[in-house]
């Protein structure tokens, strides 16, 4: 990869940028200024020769030019253009001193970042629980009460009890499967033992859902069965009368993802001539197969509370879901969601509140899980007056305890102290620093380590929020968290459509893709949980997760069994996100490539720069193109006019770059039996160009380019804390750019760093406006009017 000097740009690239196209910039040379002046005005020729166009402050003029004058170019990157270009009628007319100081006052009244900052600054808004912290927020609420799981083993697999009757009476042997795909044919578990009485089998242990999503289950067998999951009383899949034929049962579930969910089997075979039995499943996004061992865990946990009533999406406008719209179908699903949550408690009752219906002391149980279930929703004890209102009133009032438990819940959901978050006006105290924590890391309640350390009034200092934040960053929660943030980034969770033509690309089956989107998540886990945790080796990392169905498919050998596992391959091939397969195939067509796809995810998601809509709706047809043609060539045609190399000039040479990946992400030299050619020169957003020679040099680029990475923080900074970098103060992206290359760029101190300055910030900084709130306010307001 070469450096060449800083070339003069002639067309405008950026289009955040292109303030200059379509209108004439009439700057004054040195004779418009007063003879006495020894220094350039430049907000007087602006003023004077800008406005008609620009507006006063950049704000464009409709019918003249309608876009605002922002961007991310350097000054002397300005000054170079307007040097060369400006005006339009008149390239090259204004120059030197006149070109750099209109430039620099541009740049620093409304153009660069600074500024933008300046004029309208960021601040941190009052905000509502998103989807996703709402539904976790309840799982773990009410996960709280339900007993202490185990300590997650590490051991992968189930625990298997075999019996040598049908009955689960006589024991034959115990041991770990690492999963459930049997057959025994005519015989059974026992070698050379079929056993007049028949055998029996029981499984337990824990599932691992890794995302959240409709998920569907397939028990196949001929003979008796019934399976349990995330449920201990009611099988999901009760299939106990055996037919005799192999038959395929189904049931399906929605799951949390980064949690662990109770999985209890139980089979048997008596006089059925075959034996078998399969637990196969169908994940969001992914084709149906066998349980893989990764997913389960010896363990033994405790059912999670999976809320069904559905949401309106959260709007994501900024880049980012955030909870700040307060809808009339929001608080109509939040009503739905209470009603739902409390009719559940109220059945489960004493499961809950560990008591029984007949004991004596039942009451003042059931009053005391009332109280810890407010405290744990609202992140913080009660006082007597919140006390009073949410529970002892209720109680006094209502006309059987169960009524009474549902007024609780109700209350409690509807309240904003439990729908929004940073409520409080006051400085924040340890419990918000807790709440802050949790939401930031875990999109959920704060647990009952951190709870004790703000009761104990240890979360005053940034060594102690560190230390917490270091140890919730281990939780599953935050990894699921995270994932989702890396699918976000990657543009993962808009795919819609990895399939290709069966004629061109016989093999890329479901099963293929599925196994692509977890030969992903699998390097990304690899890359952000590792000691290093190092962002850098995302894009420059030359191995893939593979099993044996993806080495097969892109030729590659391996010497595993039929798991996953991590396959180095040559750094001229393989370049971190930048080349696996899933993403090359995203963005491809059916049938062929798409430089344009490409080009665009690897701009905005990978180098971080913005990119405009297209000032045409251009749409690609292969037919429209001589056959022998190259994709390169084509999209070359395609995008020759002068109002398409705005944006092209930056997004066909990246795109170019992968060309030697075909749709699917196989690696070729030859397209149209042509040599590809993937060289191209690239212009950086300060006016220097870099000669790439291929994806290699793409990933080597970003992983050095402090844009890249200024754009990966500030992306994963509103993921994770769902408010805007900028409110948090001017210094706080420099320290977090500074910490990040001083650590190796190590994702994970990032991550304990965001969630630090996050947790505690002073609110009283930032007096924030708070939205319209009356349609949550109109069912309970901290317990007034509770007895109607």
């Amino acid at each position: 990869m070469q450096k060449v000097r800083p070339s003069l740009i002639s067309t405008v690239f950026k289009p955040s940028a292109c303030f200059f196209l379509g209108c004439t910039l009439l700057v004054a040379n040195k004779s418009d200024v007063s003879a006495g002046e020894s220094k350039l005005d430049g907000r007087q020729v602006y003023r004077q020769n800008c406005t008609k166009c620009h507006g006063k402050n950049g704000e464009g003029v409709k019918g003249k030019y309608d876009d605002t004058l922002v961007g991310d170019w350097s000054l002397e990157k300005l000054t170079r253009y307007i040097d060369k270009n400006m005006p339009d009628d008149d390239p090259g007319k204004c120059k030197g001193p006149e070109a750099e100081a209109v430039a620099r006052y541009i740049n620093d009244a409304f153009y660069s970042r600074e500024a933008r900052a300046r004029n309208h600054p960021a601040r941190i808004e009052l905000v509502r629980l998103t989807n996703k912290q709402y539904l976790n927020t309840i799982a773990d609420l009410l996960k709280s009460f339900t007993g202490k799981d185990d300590a997650p083993t590490g051991e992968h697999g189930l625990r298997a009890t075999y019996y040598r009757n049908k009955d689960f009476g006589s024991k034959a042997f115990d041991r770990i499967d690492k999963n459930i795909n049997f057959d025994f044919g005519k015989g059974g578990p026992e070698e050379g033992k079929s056993g007049t009485n028949g055998f029996s089998m029981q499984w337990r242990g824990s599932l691992i859902a890794d995302e959240t999503g409709d998920y569907e289950f397939l028990l196949k067998t001929p003979n008796g069965a019934r399976l349990w999951l995330n449920n201990n009383e009611d099988p999901i899949i009760d299939a106990w009368v055996a037919s005799g034929q192999l038959t395929e049962h189904k049931a399906n579930l929605h799951l949390i993802g980064g949690r662990m969910y109770p999985l209890r089997l139980d089979y048997f075979k008596f006089k059925d001539k075959t034996a078998s039995i399969a637990l196969h499943w169908k994940p969001p996004h992914g084709a149906e197969g066998p349980i893989p061992a990764r997913q389960f865990l010896t363990s033994r946990v405790s059912p999670t509370y999976v809320l069904g009533t559905p949401f309106p999406p959260d709007d994501s406008s900024v880049g980012y879901e955030r909870g700040v719209s307060v809808s009339k179908a929001w608080d109509e699903a939040a009503t739905q969601a209470a009603i739902e949550v409390a009719n559940f408690v109220s059945k489960q009752i004493d499961r809950l509140a560990h008591t029984k219906p007949t004991a004596t002391n039942r009451t003042e149980k059931v009053e005391a899980f009332c109280e810890q279930f407010v405290s744990a929703a609202f992140r913080r004890p009660l006082n007597a007056e919140l006390s009073k209102s949410y529970i002892a009133a209720q109680f006094k009032h209502a006309p059987k305890l169960e009524d009474a438990v549902k007024r609780v819940v109700l209350l409690t959901l509807k309240s904003p102290r439990f729908l929004y978050l940073g409520l409080e006006k006051s400085k924040p105290d340890d419990y918000e620093i807790a709440s802050r924590l949790a939401y930031d890391l875990w999109d959920s309640l704060p647990d009952a380590d951190i709870i004790k350390s703000a009761r104990d009034g240890k979360l005053h200092t940034e060594e102690a929020v560190f230390a917490q934040a270091r140890r919730m960053l281990e939780d599953p929660r935050a990894h699921a968290k995270i994932r989702g943030f890396l699918h976000h980034w990657l543009h993962v969770d808009h795919v819609e459509d990895v399939s290709k033509d069966p004629k061109l690309f016989p093999g890329f089956s479901a099963e293929i893709i599925s196994d692509l989107r977890t030969s992903l998540d699998l390097f990304l886990d690899d890359v952000i949980w590792s000691p290093s945790s190092d962002y850098r080796k995302l894009l420059l990392a030359d191995y893939l997760f593979l099993n044996n169905r993806l080495s097969s498919f892109y030729g590659i050998s391996t010497n595993s069994s039929d798991d996953f596992v991590k396959v180095p391959l040559s750094p001229k091939e393989r370049s971190g996100v930048v080349t696996h397969p899933y993403l090359l195939a995203a963005f491809s067509y059916q049938k062929s490539t798409s430089p344009i796809h490409r080009g665009v995810f690897l701009t905005r998601n990978i180098i971080g720069r913005s990119l405009k809509p297209p000032p045409m709706a251009m749409t690609f047809k292969d037919a429209d193109f001589a056959p022998n043609l190259t994709m390169r060539e084509k999209i070359a045609q395609l995008t020759r006019p002068q109002a398409c190399q705005g944006c092209h000039s930056v997004i066909n040479p990246l795109g170019f770059s992968l060309e030697k990946y075909d749709a699917v992400g196989r690696f070729r030299t030859l397209e149209n039996d042509k040599p590809i050619d993937v060289s191209s020169d690239y212009t950086t957003s300060e006016g220097d160009t870099v000669h790439l020679t291929g994806a290699r040099d793409v990933a080597e680029f970003a992983a050095s380019s402090e844009q890249a990475q200024t754009a990966f923080i500030e992306q994963l900074f509103h993921s994770v804390v769902k408010q805007p970098i900028s409110a948090y103060g001017s210094q706080v992206m420099g320290r977090l750019r500074q910490s990040f290359a001083a650590s190796g760029y190590n994702v994970q101190k990032l991550l304990v760093e965001m969630a630090t300055i996050s947790a505690l910030h002073d609110i009283q900084k930032n007096s924030p406006a708070k939205p319209s709130t009356s349609r949550v306010l109109a069912s309970s307001s901290d317990g007034k009017n509770s007895n109607r």
